[in-house]
């Protein structure tokens, strides 16, 4: 048994049974092939109906979008049936055997769009679907994500091995993937990015900077090719050179702390010491735990302007985070010697010993390798803020912690309704056709002690072992999660008030948190068999809380580093909530609507999609049955009250 539990909650992903056993297919295609007929036994025929499907296409303006649009066809086991290209905002889909698909259109300028159709119309010989595009959200990954959905099929499979085999330092084997992949898609900005880290990977760095400028002439805004092609140039010691395609970088990307922290160093090296200070100190805003060793240049470069107490003080709060950093003590003890040498020629002296070596922030700042499969860690980039919005942290984490105080005060059990889809993630990345299956689902609340609280979970279906999951993948923790923001937890975690921001048509305050290194960690632990060792596992991540109601509309959760002892790679979680609303009673909850899990542990690569509807409360109103949380509902004329004494 591979569990997780804690004195204070229940979190994520159990793995039931030492050997994971199995799932059962249990959704099964409606219909199969192309085929009208087929012949059976005795000379006997079956008819499949077909129909056609006239497609169109709409902008935002509700007119039909101009230039062409790829059209992707799948059933609803993920098998792609087919992929075809949609002229001036029209495309005819002939013959489509009777049964419900999924269409997915991209086309440039807008974002891409899955839409599920039902085409199971009896009598009817042709049908007509309108799909409404949208502009694209802002960012690279997006055009990129959209380049690539675009690509055949065979293309993008042979990227996906290519992706998986240079993740792991394998560039020998993802070669011939590659030239698949170009062969087909030559002027793919993407494809050429990847090539260049092909190069890069066999020490050909001149072929790789001639890949990384195709990817920029082919798309100028790339920024993976342009942070690449910037740090090249840097290890060249051309910080001239690179600063044009770091501004660009910047542009592209202005969340990205990679960004900003090589743009303090190529500032640094041309002896811009305010533009050097400027950057470093916004890349340690953005980078969080990540961008540590930014402070180190953020240092040298104040000590180039002759703030030598600033950066001393800098350093040493580095220091306290990172004692084994050799390198680092070195370069604070020469900018104490000028401190205390109290001399102009000597200072000077020392601050030039205090800069940071060539090359020590390339390790850090080197891009990872997207996957194809595993979301982008929650650190890796700040999503977008409004600007000049003020941010009040403890007012904001105050109110938060008032509605989860109110959330365990209501509640001592909840049922639901949970569809969870399992999907086992292959070495190159491809996903199989999921397996589903349904649970009733029970999640029992209680103060266990003062100040500790615990979340149990039941899931019935007939039977209760690990092997009624998918894949015998069994994840726990989802309703715990805001448990981290209760008064509690949260001063167990470093919190930052990354800003106001846009979310489901209303405003969220977006906070970052971490598990603080000197706090208890009271949130997660695995631990392996039900008497086997504990191993506490440290969290990060983003909530989105609403500016109106401080509910938290949606969390997103990482492993602050990956735990070798249980061979733990990965662990994300996207959690999104919405209103339940009682009929007798004036309590509204926010729940759970859908969770995104992915995690990677002893090479099993695994993505479960959850789903919960007809939630029921136990305790609050014992036989009220309640619909699936819908966003779009009003929150109650009169709040709910506050936790006051309440028990939960």
């Amino acid at each position: 048994m591979f569990a997780q539990k804690t004195a204070s909650t229940i979190m994520a992903i159990a793995l039931g049974g030492a050997a994971l056993l199995p799932g059962l297919l249990l959704a099964q295609e409606r219909s199969s092939g192309m085929a009208v007929s087929t012949p059976l036994s005795g000379g006997l025929t079956r008819s499949i109906a077909i129909i056609d499907v006239d497609l169109q296409i709409k902008g935002p303006n509700g007119a039909l979008i101009e230039g062409a649009a790829v059209v992707t066809v799948t059933k609803l086991n993920g098998q792609i049936y087919s992929q075809s290209t949609a002229k001036a905002g029209y495309l005819r889909l002939n013959e489509l055997p009777q049964s419900e698909y999924n269409v997915q259109v991209v086309a440039p300028g807008f974002g891409r769009v899955t839409k599920l159709i039902d085409v199971t119309r009896q009598g009817a010989s042709l049908m007509k679907v309108t799909i409404e595009l949208q502009p694209p959200a802002e960012g690279e990954d997006v055009v990129t994500d959209t380049e690539l959905a675009a690509l055949a099929p065979k293309a993008q499979k042979a990227l996906g091995k290519a992706i998986e085999l240079l993740r792991n330092n394998k560039p020998g084997e993802a070669r011939s993937h590659l030239e698949t992949a170009y062969r087909i898609a030559p002027n793919s900005a993407e494809v050429n990015y990847l090539y260049g880290i092909y190069s890069l990977q066999m020490s050909d760095k001149a072929q790789a900077k001639s890949y990384w400028t195709k990817s920029l002439e082919l798309y100028p805004n790339h920024y993976r090719a342009l942070i690449s092609l910037s740090q090249a140039l840097l290890d060249e010691n051309k910080p001239g050179d690179a600063l044009p395609y770091l501004k660009r970088a910047v542009r592209a990307e202005p969340s990205s702390w990679r960004a900003h922290a090589i743009y303090a160093d190529a500032f640094l090296r041309q002896g811009s010491t305010d533009e050097a200070v400027r950057q470093a100190e916004r890349a340690l805003e953005l980078g969080h735990g990540q961008a540590a060793i930014v402070q180190r240049y953020l240092a040298a470069a104040l000590a180039k302007q002759g703030e030598r107490e600033r950066a001393i003080g800098v350093l040493q709060g580095y220091m306290k985070e990172h004692p084994a950093d050799a390198a680092a003590q070195k370069q604070l003890e020469s900018l104490q010697l000028g401190e205390a040498a109290n001399a102009p020629a000597a200072a000077d002296d020392a601050a030039n010993a205090g800069m940071v070596q060539s090359g020590t922030l390339a390790e850090v700042t080197a891009l990872p390798i997207s996957s194809n499969w595993l979301p982008p860690d929650v650190d890796e980039k700040v999503p977008p803020v409004e600007p000049g919005a003020v941010c009040q942290l403890d007012e904001v984490l105050r109110q938060a912690g008032k509605r989860i105080e109110e959330f365990v005060g209501n509640v001592d059990r909840f049922t639901a309704t949970e569809l969870v889809s399992h999907e086992s993630i292959n070495k190159w990345g491809m996903a199989s056709s999921p397996d589903q299956r349904k649970f009733d689902y029970v999640v029992s609340v209680q103060e266990v002690a003062p100040g500790f609280l615990n979340v149990d979970e039941y899931r019935t279906s007939g039977n209760s072992s690990p092997a009624d999951f998918p894949g015998g993948v069994e994840s726990h923790g989802l309703p715990a999660q805001v448990l981290i923001f209760h008064p509690y937890n949260a001063g167990n975690f470093e919190m930052t008030c990354e800003g106001l921001t846009r979310w489901n048509g209303g405003l969220a305050w977006q906070v970052h948190f971490r598990q603080r290194k000197d706090k208890p960690n009271r949130i997660r632990e695995y631990r392996l068999g039900l008497d086997g060792p504990a191993y506490p596992v440290a969290l990060k991540g983003r909530a989105w809380i609403a500016s109106d109601t401080f509910q938290i509309t949606r969390l997103e959760t990482d492993l602050v580093a990956p735990v070798p002892e249980i061979h733990l790679a990965a662990d994300h979680t996207a959690i999104e909530y919405a209103p339940v609303k009682f009929k007798n009673r004036i309590v509204e909850m926010w729940l759970p609507l859908t969770a995104e899990v992915y995690f990677y542990w002893k090479g099993r690569r695994v993505h479960l999609h959850h789903s919960f509807n007809n939630y029921l409360l136990f305790a609050v109103d014992d036989k009220q049955k309640i619909a699936a949380p819908k966003a779009a509902q009003e929150p109650p004329a009169n709040p709910p009250p506050g936790p006051g004494t309440q028990q939960p």
